[in-house]
């Protein structure tokens, strides 16, 4: 009896269901078709900044020296580039100089970027993060330079490093000779307190 209320049960839902499957597309309205593939088109639309590098390398400097180099980019997207903050990767990094109105596709920009090799000797590498209505949202672009190290500042570096190092074998030296008169020296119920 059970049984056959099920397969009854199963054949109402099967009818059910192919009766509601009439023409699916005499339902759809052609405004609204139209509205899709607009907004589509919109959301397919994206400044798109190209550049004429994407990395500048100033070489070998002295640390200490401070340079400058300008990025120059064209919009080659379909609408117009908004670029709402460029940012450099540490402080030593500093964009400048970018444009605050709107880049029509075509037209061209730039920024310019500093770096202050102040304590920073050898190489290095830094970005420059760029946030705007591009596809990604970000773009990126790279400086790099060899500071010759300055040998006064290193002179400084090295003293303070051994310091350090200095003052951290003393700590663990205290801490060693602290551990040593622990043990040994506590009465039962006196637990971490000397007499």
């Amino acid at each position: 009896m059970i049984r056959k209320g099920l397969i009854l049960l199963g054949a109402m839902s099967l009818v059910m269901f192919t009766s509601c499957k009439d023409d699916a597309t005499k339902k759809v309205k052609s405004e609204n078709v139209a509205q899709a593939q607009e907004r589509d088109a919109v959301a397919t639309n994206f400044a798109e900044m190209t550049f004429d590098k994407t990395e500048h390398d100033f070489g070998t400097i002295n640390e200490g020296d401070q340079v400058e180099t300008t990025f120059k980019f064209t919009n080659t997207g379909k609408v117009p580039l908004l670029i709402s903050g460029i940012k450099g990767s540490c402080g030593c990094t500093v964009p400048n100089d970018w444009p605050k109105e709107p880049i029509a596709p075509g037209d061209s920009g730039e920024f310019t970027v500093k770096y202050n090799s102040t304590n920073k000797p050898n190489l290095k590498t830094n970005t420059v993060t760029i946030t705007a209505n591009t596809e990604k949202g970000r773009e990126m672009v790279r400086i790099k330079a060899f500071a010759t190290p300055n040998p006064e500042l290193e002179a400084k570096r090295v003293k303070a490093r051994e310091e350090r190092e200095a003052r951290m074998k003393a700590q663990q030296e205290a801490q060693k000779k602290a551990a040593a008169n622990n043990t040994g020296s506590t009465q039962t119920g006196h637990e971490g307190h000397n007499h």
